[in-house]
Formats: C-alpha cells, sequence, structure tokens
C-alpha cells in the first residue's frame, strides 16, 4: 500500500458563494507536494572534492598527505596526465570519511605520481594498490573496489563505486607487498556525490601519552641477561643491571679466573683464556634487600648470545652529530639510569670519517671527532660500550670515505681504538655481491684483538638472513630504514613473518632502529609522530621479535613517558630471553594480528595488537594456537606488570587503536 495517500479534492463552492482563497492555496500545494513525491523527484546532489575535506586527517607511510599537490609537493601528474585536484599521499596511507547513508558515489583516477621517475630506482621500486572500502551501520567492513598492482607510468585507473546505505568510507594505499620505498600515490579527481549531511573525514584515534609502567621498587632487582658470550682472551666488560635504591653493592659467586668484579659499579672486566661455560650467581644489595640472578658466561666462538641494546646517532642526529653529542648520551645513559635495564651500546653512524692516511692508508676521524680513542675509553669508563659506522664501498651513504679495498685495516684500527660493534652499510656497491663483501669484514673481525659486533646493513638485499651468519654477522637488517610514521613501523615490524627460523643467540633479524622520543635526522628534531598507542605497539613487537634494541633519541632530551617506555624491566626481558626465539604471528584478520614467543622457562608471550587507526576492538588468543593443552594458565599484563587471573581456552582484550596488550601466559 502506498504510504502517500492522495489527498481529497476541494469540496466545491456553494452557488453565489466564492471560494475560499487560502483553501485552494492549501490544497493546491498539496497537490503539488505529491506530485513531486509520486514523480520522483528530488534535490539535486552536491558534491564535495577530498581536498575540500582537507588532507591533514590523511595518514602517510612518508612525509606529509597533501591537497592539489603530490607528496613532494609537485603538481599531481600520473603517466603524463596532469590533475588539478586531489590528494598526494604515500603508501601505507589511510583516509576513513564519515558518511550519513545518504551518499551516492566515490569518484576518482588513481595511480603512481611521475615524480618517482625522476631516479631509475624510483621508477624500479614504486608499487602500490589502491583500495576503496566502506562500513555498513553496523560497522562491518565490505571492499568495494581494488586497483590491483600499479608501477611507475602505469595509467590512472578509474574509481566509481556506490556508497548507498554506508555509515563510512576508506581510502587506503598498500605498498603491494614490498616495502614502501618511492611508493607516492595520488587520488586524483576524488570526490563524494551526496544528499544529506556533507561527508566528513575522521580523525585517527590518539591518545594524550599514558604511563602503564609501575615505578621499579625501592629493594635490589638484577635486571641483565642470563646468559653472555665473549671469545678467549678478549676484553672482558659487563655492568651487572640492577634497579633499586642507591647506595647498591654487588657481588658475583664464581667468576672464572681472569675476571674481576668492582663491588661498587657492578662491573666485571678482565680477559679469560680458555674456552668453557661458567655459571656465575650475580648478587645486588642495600638497605632493603638483595637480590641474586644466575648468569651463563659462555667462552667461544659465539658472541651476541642476546640482542644489542643500546642507542645510535643516526635517527637524531644524522650528519650533524658530534663527539659532545655521543658523550652526551653516553652520560645520560647512566644519569638517567637506562644503563640499570641492560642498554650497553652508544654507537655513532654515519659522518664521523675523515681522509686516509696518505702513507698508511689508515682511517682518521674528522674535525667533530678529534680523538676517536679518547671517546672510546670515556664511555668503557661509565660501564657501557661503543660502536662506530663504515660502509663496504668507496663512500659512506652520506659520501665520506668508505671501507671499500681497507676492509681488514679498518677492524684492525677500530679494535686498536677500542670499539666493540660496527654497522656496515651498502651505498656505492653496485654489481658487488654482498656475501663477498660482507665475509671480508666478518673474517677481519674474526682475527681482531677484541670483540666486536658485526652488523649488517645492505637493507635485506638479497635476503642477508639466509647467509648472514655464515660471513660472520651478529645482526643483519631486514628491510630499508624506518621513519617515524605507523606506516612505516608497522609494515617493517608486521612485516617480519616468516623470518623466525634465521634468528637466535649470536645471529638477528634486524628491524632497524626505535623512533621514540625526538627524532629528526638531525640537526632539528621533533616528536616522534608515532602515537602512544603506536609506541607501545614498537617496543612491543621489538621484544617479542628479539630485535636489536638501539635507541634513536637524544637520551639526554628524554621525556618521562619515553623513559618508562624503555624501562620495563619484563618487557625488556622478552627480548634478552636466552632461547633467543623470535615470535611468529599465530592469527590475523583485516584489522588484528597475534604474535607469540616461546621463553626459556617454558612461559609464552603473546601480544595482541590492533591494526585499526579508529577504533578500538576485541582482539582474541586461543590457547591451542600457542600449543597449549587444557587446563587453567595465569596472564599477567607486562606492561602494567600486573596479573590479570587464571584463563582458560582463550584470552580476550580490549585493545586501543594501534595498540597492544602484552601478556605472558603461565602454567
Amino acid at each position: 500500500m502506498n504510504k502517500y495517500r492522495r489527498p481529497a479534492p476541494p469540496r466545491p463552492a456553494k452557488k453565489g458563494q466564492k471560494p475560499n482563497k487560502i483553501f485552494i492555496m492549501i490544497s493546491l500545494s498539496l497537490i503539488l507536494a505529491f506530485s513531486l513525491i509520486s514523480s520522483g523527484c528530488r534535490k539535486p546532489a552536491s558534491v564535495v572534492y577530498l581536498d575540500e575535506l582537507g588532507a591533514q586527517h590523511v595518514t602517510a607511510g612518508w612525509s606529509e598527505t597533501k591537497a592539489n599537490k603530490s607528496i613532494d609537493g609537485n603538481p599531481l601528474s600520473v603517466a603524463g596526465q596532469i590533475f588539478d585536484r586531489g590528494l598526494g599521499t604515500h603508501a601505507e596511507s589511510q583516509c576513513r570519511i564519515k558518511l550519513d547513508g545518504r551518499a551516492i558515489s566515490f569518484r576518482a583516477l588513481v595511480g603512481i605520481d611521475d615524480e618517482v621517475k625522476k631516479t631509475q630506482r624510483g621508477a624500479e621500486r614504486a608499487s602500490v594498490e589502491f583500495i576503496v572500502s566502506a562500513r555498513d551501520q553496523q560497522n562491518n567492513p565490505t571492499v568495494l573496489w581494488k586497483s590491483g598492482l600499479l608501477k611507475a607510468g602505469d595509467p590512472a585507473r578509474e574509481v566509481n563505486v556506490r556508497l548507498k546505505g554506508f555509515s563510512s568510507l576508506d581510502l587506503i594505499v598498500t605498498d603491494a607487498g614490498d616495502g614502501i620505498s618511492y611508493d607516492h600515490a595520488d587520488w586524483c579527481q576524488a570526490r563524494i556525490e551526496y544528499r544529506g549531511h556533507q561527508p566528513e573525514p575522521v580523525k585517527p584515534y590518539a591518545a594524550e601519552p599514558y604511563i602503564l609502567t609501575p615505578p621499579p621498587a625501592p629493594e635490589p632487582r638484577i635486571n641483565s641477561p642470563k646468559v653472555f658470550g665473549v671469545r678467549p682472551g678478549s676484553p672482558f666488560l659487563f655492568t651487572i643491571a640492577a634497579t633499586g635504591e642507591r647506595p647498591m653493592t654487588f657481588a658475583a659467586e664464581g667468576l672464572p679466573a681472569g675476571l674481576k668484579l668492582d663491588s661498587s659499579t657492578g662491573r666485571i672486566t678482565g680477559f679469560i683464556d680458555k674456552p668453557g661455560t661458567h655459571q656465575v650467581k650475580l648478587i645486588a644489595r642495600n638497605k632493603l634487600g638483595t637480590a641474586e640472578k644466575m648468569l651463563r658466561i659462555q667462552v667461544g666462538d659465539t658472541i651476541c648470545l642476546t640482542p644489542p641494546m643500546g642507542w645510535n646517532s643516526w635517527n637524531c642526529w644524522a650528519c650533524s652529530v658530534t663527539d659532545e653529542n655521543v658523550r652526551q648520551s653516553a652520560r645520560a645513559m647512566v644519569e638517567k639510569g637506562l644503563i640499570n635495564y641492560g642498554w650497553t651500546y652508544i654507537n655513532i653512524d654515519d659522518c664521523w670519517h675523515g681522509q686516509r692516511d696518505p702513507k698508511t692508508g689508515e682511517i682518521r676521524s674528522n674535525e667533530k671527532f678529534p680523538d676517536m680513542k679518547a671517546l672510546a675509553d670515556y664511555v668503557h669508563s661509565l660501564g657501557l660500550k661503543i660502536g662506530l659506522y663504515t660502509d663496504c664501498g668507496p663512500k659512506t651513504c652520506a659520501g665520506y670515505e668508505g671501507s671499500e679495498g681497507h676492509e681488514e685495516q679498518d677492524i684492525m684500527t677500530y679494535a686498536k681504538w677500542g670499539y666493540d660493534y660496527v654497522k656496515i652499510d651498502w651505498c656505492y656497491c653496485e654489481g658487488k655481491d654482498p656475501r663477498v663483501a660482507y665475509k671480508l669484514f666478518g673474517d677481519a673481525i674474526r682475527r681482531a684483538p677484541r670483540d666486536i659486533i658485526f652488523s649488517i646493513c645492505n637493507w635485506g638485499r638479497e635476503n642477508p638472513w639466509e647467509w648472514g651468519e655464515s660471513v660472520g654477522g651478529n645482526l643483519w637488517r631486514t628491510t630499508g630504514d624506518i621513519t617515524d610514521s605507523w606506516a612505516s613501523m608497522a609494515g617493517i615490524g608486521f612485516g617480519q613473518a616468516g623470518l623466525s627460523k634465521y634468528a637466535g643467540p649470536g645471529h638477528w633479524n634486524d628491524p632497524d632502529m626505535l623512533v621514540v622520543g625526538k627524532v629528526g635526522w638531525g640537526p632539528e628534531l621533533h616528536s616522534t609522530n608515532l602515537t602512544t598507542d603506536e609506541q607501545y605497539t614498537h617496543i612491543s613487537l621489538w621484544c617479542l621479535l628479539a630485535a636489536p634494541l638501539l635507541i634513536g633519541c637524544p637520551i639526554e632530551q628524554i621525556d618521562d613517558f619515553t623513559l618508562n617506555l624503555l624501562t620495563n624491566a619484563e618487557v625488556l626481558e622478552l627480548d634478552q630471553d636466552p632461547l633467543g626465539r623470535q615470535a611468529d604471528r599465530i592469527a590475523e584478520g583485516s584489522d588484528y594480528q597475534v604474535w607469540a614467543r616461546e621463553l626459556e622457562d617454558g612461559s609464552k608471550a603473546v601480544g595482541l595488537f590492533n591494526l585499526d587507526a579508529y577504533d578500538h576492538r576485541k582482539v582474541r588468543v586461543d590457547f591451542s594456537a600457542l600449543g597449549l593443552g587444557s587446563g587453567s594458565y595465569r596472564v599477567r599484563d607486562l606492561w602494567r606488570q600486573k596479573d590479570l587471573g587464571n584463563f582458560s581456552n582463550y584470552f580476550e582484550a580490549e585493545v586501543a587503536p594501534h595498540g597492544v596488550v602484552l601478556i605472558r601466559i603461565f602454567r
């Protein structure tokens, strides 16, 4: 039955009576309204362009999304065609737009911006996929359109999808599975046709900084790793990491011959000449109590038995780094208490090199680093270790003197100066076989008179996880450089799936440095662009991955939130677990993932991650997926350092957007 009833016709006027004008006007209005409804005539639809909604809420994996310009600020251009309107962004990218169910359609032309073709590398590596998705009134997502793989130079592809009945629209650009390098993506002439309320951009969720970890107890707690490796005859330096009220004294029972302990600093130094394994009881005391922990010292060919923890200069200072920058972060690592949680290495990245001695070929430092040996001695005097950087090619990535043709000479120079760690990059190495190039360094490091951690940095080219250990590497980068965006951090971190079999004591997959605190790649710094929850995800995921942990901010400028983020003993204990087993992804959906790893004591560490940028969601882990049998298990929240209770069959938690709940499950 038609819900619109035809109005009754007006009554005829009596003979000699004039018609009622008001009555006639109302009747005519009703007839006209009915006619409009019956004929299906509606108010004309409106159109809003994406650039009118603004670019500030469109996430980008690099730089910032721009209205009517490419990500680099050029006119929008795809396969030679110029567009006057649209958004220029960078994979991974997402934009959510609120609808009221009355939107009609979304239309656009999409593709990779021509600016990437300025370099051959950009033209070859750029690849993206555009996805248009929408959610109904119950928040259920539906994929409406996919572009498929798009490369640089491909013609723009047309999007034309219907939006009737949907409450939100998601515009997504992925990296097509090969990393985000050069993925400059354009939404050209992008617009929404609608009736009702104008669509509105939705701001991604971002909580104010909040601290989960309680302050350390005043009683002693030893936070050092449970195992330490050293080669016979190498200088031994191990600082017992312990929190608690000072003053504190230290003792060690069962130290092998050749080692001695400073009871006031907790530093163990000396030399061990013969291979073997030694069980040493570490003891820390203050006026409130005593803590004990067993340390297994393994003397043999394998070092780096747990992932390195420390600081690197690049993500903050880049080429503006100086001797004083390094000393400041070293002092701050002690003064702010990071050393008490096992943070050890102070690493100088690129831009320290000077020229070579014209007679001997020995490398010299530049004017910013007047005395490399004195700097190493200073860092060692604080109970810390020190590292530096070089390159396989004739130049470093920043154009300084590389190590090509001087591989062994440079390693021996670093050893003479007293350095404990070397990162070796892969710039200006076209045509080289990385297995051959890096083996030259690995062989030299084995002959060096001191232990040097060997970090391979060829950005994951030719799968270094498959051969890195064989050339002497202790860790190897699995990806390109990280930046302080969700797309970069999450793409790298969650992209480690499938690599766990290549990691273990002495050899680690390296997903690059930490981007928390202040970063900027020198000298101007800014607070990380990662949200509070994204930073919790960052640290949680890296610890689950048994990844090297290298702080990328100036430690002397660290704020309370970042310091708390880096000093949770129970979270760091996952990274330093002596079993050395990298986590695997055990469950995933369109907007969540669950990662887990086994620990030495048989417990399980599990991260429940929410990949959605806008909404909280519940994430569940089934105990059967962890290989756990029936029965009840104790679950502990590691960030809050709090037992949550006993659970059977599964555990479920509500997780913040781009956030994590990190737990440990005990029998």
